[in-house]
């Protein structure tokens, strides 16, 4: 007679968990940092640009400069992930960390929208670079059973971050400066990152054998074992990247929209509650229920599932309230939207590390997300800002919604990793 199967945490180490905290926080000041923008972009650009709230530049400009976000982003993530694999996960997570924190805490002396444009773009470089070792380290840190599961929550942190940015959003309601100023706080992570964590073994055995193939992009995308996963990963994550910053952060104006609509004085401020709070625990659920999801189906078809949920979703949530249930049926709609259309990115914290071997696992990781970041800025720059500057906005969000079904097609030529050892 056989007992019960030990939970997936019984093997789970004191130190392995440290790091996953360590990481997490890291990610949660990353995902505030970035969140910050969309927080406050509605005071910010009008005051910046010298024009009122409703001006047509003001969408165009709030769309380009998250293009500008995913560029940085993209840039920081192919430096910062190749420098972790040659220097160490360690000093590079640390310099990830004070660089989105310091360009964020400048923001607040902007005078002028393209201060606010370059300093966007730098901290999108630590954004992208933070991601991809915190995820790496996760991944090479906790043993296989446990794998999925802590790398999905890791990503589903971000949720205090998004928290984090709304209530900050909330506490200093039009004095958009003040709400950058405490983007500078994170840089006291640095301490604590570099005294607590450790190189992981399997690293310190490659930088032995391997150290002038470490963070190899020519490696990376000349060797056939390694360059299929790499363009198909970045495909991949352009889905999700795309539509989080042209879908799933519309949550908000859609909130905006629907109550302007109906009158509603406080509409503004109801539509960040809405997005921040509401949609976003409904997100953190989503990417929390990834790693179980992949521990028992696997990735692709945790990938699968949440896909097409996403795009099934997305006209619902744009239209339906506007038909019958107004603000209340909305509240009850968006966290299910954030559940599969923001779910799906704990995904590539889980999917991503176990695509490639020690010595090009933060490298291929960030390339897979970073470059997803900017093979998905055109669909921003131009596609997202002129569609949401032409057309009604629910029926421009329900038009770049179907970008979600792309995604089916890229994981039928991408590998199941479940259950797999890391690639050596």
């Amino acid at each position: 007679m056989t007992g019960h199967p030990a939970p997936w945490y019984a093997s789970v180490t004191r130190y392995q968990w440290l790091v996953l905290t360590v990481a997490s926080l890291g990610w949660v000041f990353d995902a505030f940092e970035g969140q910050l923008y969309n927080i406050t972009r509605g005071d910010m650009l009008p005051d910046l640009l010298r024009v009122t709230a409703d001006a047509p530049s003001v969408k165009l400009w709030g769309e380009r400069f998250l293009g500008i976000f995913l560029i940085g982003g993209t840039f920081g993530g192919w430096l910062f992930s190749s420098l972790a694999d040659r220097w160490g996960r360690n000093p590079v997570m640390a310099l990830t960390i004070l660089f989105y924190s310091l360009f964020s805490g400048l923001t607040a002396l902007a005078t002028d929208a393209w201060h606010v444009g370059a300093l966007r773009f730098l901290v999108a470089m630590g954004v992208g670079g933070e991601w991809a070792v915190g995820a790496a380290l996760v991944s090479e840190v906790f043993p296989k059973e446990a794998r999925e599961r802590a790398g999905g929550i890791f990503h589903a942190t971000s949720v205090g971050g998004l928290w984090l940015a709304a209530a900050a959003g909330l506490a200093v309601g039009s004095q958009w400066r003040v709400a950058y100023l405490l983007g500078v706080a994170p840089a006291i992570l640095v301490l604590w990152v570099r005294l607590s964590i450790r190189e992981p073994e399997s690293w310190q055995e490659a930088r032995q054998s391997k150290a002038e193939r470490l963070g190899s992009f020519r490696e990376l995308l000349g060797d056939p074992r390694w360059q299929f996963r790499a363009l198909g990963g970045a495909l991949l994550a352009m889905v999700g990247l795309a539509t989080f910053w042209g879908v799933v952060v519309a949550g908000q104006d859609i909130a905006r929209d629907l109550l302007e609509r109906m009158n509603d004085p406080a509409a503004a401020r109801k539509a960040k509650v809405a997005f921040g709070f509401v949609q976003t625990a409904g997100a953190g659920l989503g990417m929390l229920a990834f790693g179980p999801l992949a521990a028992r189906i696997g990735c692709r078809g945790t990938f699968a599932i949440m896909h097409i949920a996403a795009a099934a979703m997305t006209p619902i949530v744009c239209w339906l309230p506007s038909i019958i249930g107004g603000y209340p049926l909305l509240l009850c709609l968006l966290p299910i939207f954030g559940f599969f259309a923001q779910g799906i990115h704990a995904g590539y914290a889980v999917y991503f590390p176990t695509l490639f071997p020690t010595h090009l696992r933060a490298t291929g990781s960030g390339f897979c997300f970073n470059t997803g970041r900017l093979l998905a800025a055109p669909v921003l720059i131009w596609l997202s800002a002129w569609m949401k500057a032409t057309f009604d906005l629910r029926l421009a969000v329900t038009c770049l919604g179907s970008f979600f079904l792309l995604g089916l097609v890229f994981l039928m030529f991408l590998p199941e990793t479940r259950g797999m050892e890391l690639p050596e």
